[in-house]
């Protein structure tokens, strides 16, 4: 069963910008999060990272918890 909400740890403009200096590839508009959008910009940053949307919660979270640290 797929979790709703992500764990973040920070708040979301701090793990955004860890995630773009993670990937540079990423952009704000792949990381755009609007209210009840958390699924839609999941499903975008992993068709960014060609990974499956459980995999880039599991990285975001972990970036969150880590203040960057992990990849």
């Amino acid at each position: 069963m797929e979790r709703n909400s992500l764990r973040l740890d920070a708040p979301w403009d701090e793990v955004k910008e860890m995630l773009k200096e993670l990937n540079t590839d990423l952009t704000d508009e792949d990381l755009e999060y609007r209210p009840n959008g958390e699924q839609e910009m999941l499903e975008r940053v992993a068709r960014k990272l060609d990974q499956d949307v459980p995999h880039v919660r599991d990285w975001i979270e972990s970036v969150s918890s880590n203040r960057g640290l992990a990849h």
